[in-house]
């Protein structure tokens, strides 16, 4: 049986700005190493252990992606383009258990920039 990858991508606002990528680059290099580690895991596993990603509930189909390292825990939030490419849109240091509302709705708000650019 041959496994497709899952692909994953950086979302662009219109003026060509990338969260996700400044994210990164405030990250310390040992965090970053291992961010990379699990969206490859998102890349190249079928199934993805819930400790590293799920769906959030009560969302427009918004996902979570999970570092923990140290004591300190990293989420990046995305969702699935129509052709099952996983765009990553933001991500932030979550200092409780609740992924903060402002956060799933950035999030929201960059899927539906996404699908309204990616329509016309």
């Amino acid at each position: 049986m041959v496994m497709s990858k899952r692909g994953v991508n950086f979302y662009q606002t219109e003026e060509g700005r990338c969260p996700v990528q400044d994210f990164f680059n405030s990250l310390p290099g040992k965090v970053g190493k291992k961010v990379v580690w699990v969206l490859k895991l998102i890349e190249d596993l079928e199934m993805i252990p819930s400790t590293y990603f799920k769906k959030l509930e009560a969302t427009e189909d918004i996902w979570e992606c999970r570092v923990q390292f140290g004591s300190n825990t990293y989420r990046l939030l995305g969702f699935f383009s129509e052709d099952a490419t996983f765009m990553l849109t933001h991500g932030f240091s979550k200092k409780s258990q609740k992924t903060p509302k402002n956060e799933i709705e950035r999030a929201e708000a960059y899927k539906k920039n996404f699908v309204r650019r990616s329509r016309s």
